[in-house]
C-alpha cells in the first residue's frame, strides 16, 4: 500500500481537485483499491465527488485509541474508490493529537487499512503544526502544489527546511505549479530556473468545471490538454513509489 499525501501550507491553490483527481486515476485507470481520505475541515472532496453526506462530526473521532477509519468510509460511484469524508469535527484534531500524544497515529491508522486498499490519497489542511507532522509520517510520497509566484520556490525550501528540522528525514517530494497561465507574463517567469521541471497543471475552464459538474475531468474531458496534464502527474507519481519501493 502507497500514502499519497496532496499537501499545501497555503490554500486556494487547487489542493483538493488534484486531491480528487488523482485518487480517481488511481482506481480507475491504475485499477488500484483506491480511499480518498478527507482532513480538510471543507470537505471539499465529498463534493466533487458528488456525495452527499450528513454531518455527523464523527470525522476526528477515528484518531481516538478506539477509533476505526473502516466504519467511516463510504463506496462512491466509481468502482474502486471509496472515500472517508470531512466534518467539523476536525477544527478540534489539532488538539485531540497533541492530547493523544502519538506522532505516528494517522501512519498506524493507514497502515490498518492495507488489507482493503492499494492506495491512499490524503486530502491535507492547509496548516502546519500537529496535524502536517503526522501527515509527513504517513506519507509515502508528498505532492505538493505551488502556485506561479516568484515567491512559491522560496515557500518550497522554507518547507523543506522545517521537514528536515523537525524530522530528519521526509517522504519524497514532488512539487507541482498549479493554476499556470502561459499568457501571464509574471507566470512565465516564476516558471523560469529551478520551477521549468516541475510538473505543471495549467488554469483551465475545464478543471474550474469539476466543481459545477461534481467529476473529475477525466469524466467528461479526457482528451483535452488539461486532463492530459492531470494524467501526466498521476504517471510521475507511479513513478516515483515504483522508484522508492525499488530502492527500499
Amino acid at each position: 500500500m502507497a500514502v499519497i499525501a496532496v499537501y499545501s501550507p497555503k490554500g486556494g491553490v487547487g489542493k483538493t481537485t488534484l486531491s480528487v483527481d488523482l485518487a480517481w486515476r488511481c482506481s480507475m485507470l491504475g485499477k488500484h483499491r483506491t480511499l480518498l481520505w478527507d482532513l480538510d475541515v471543507q470537505g471539499g472532496a465529498a463534493y466533487l465527488l458528488g456525495v452527499n453526506t450528513e454531518p455527523r462530526l464523527r470525522a476526528a473521532g477515528v484518531f481516538q485509541r478506539e477509533g476505526r477509519p473502516d466504519q467511516l468510509i463510504e463506496p462512491t460511484i466509481y468502482p474502486g474508490l471509496s472515500l472517508l469524508s470531512a466534518d467539523d469535527s476536525l477544527r478540534a484534531l489539532p488538539l485531540h493529537l497533541a492530547r493523544l500524544g502519538q506522532r505516528r497515529r494517522l501512519a498506524v491508522l493507514a497502515q490498518s487499512l492495507q488489507r482493503d486498499f492499494d492506495r491512499v490519497v490524503l486530502d491535507c489542511p492547509p496548516m502546519q503544526g500537529e496535524v502536517s507532522d503526522q501527515i509527513l509520517a504517513a506519507a509515502d510520497v508528498l505532492i505538493v502544489p505551488l502556485p506561479a509566484s516568484p515567491l512559491a520556490s522560496r515557500a518550497l525550501d522554507l518547507l523543506r527546511r522545517d521537514m528536515l528540522r523537525v524530522h530528519g528525514r521526509h517522504p519524497p517530494l514532488l512539487p507541482v505549479l498549479s493554476m499556470y497561465d502561459v499568457r501571464r507574463k509574471g507566470h512565465r517567469i516564476a516558471r523560469e530556473g529551478r520551477m521549468s521541471a516541475f510538473p505543471v497543471i495549467p488554469q483551465s475552464s475545464l478543471i474550474e468545471q469539476t466543481a459545477f459538474r461534481r467529476a473529475p475531468i477525466g469524466t467528461f474531458a479526457p482528451n483535452t490538454e488539461a486532463a492530459q496534464s492531470m494524467d501526466r502527474l498521476w504517471r510521475a507519481i507511479e513513478v516515483k513509489l515504483w522508484e522508492e519501493r525499488a530502492v527500499g
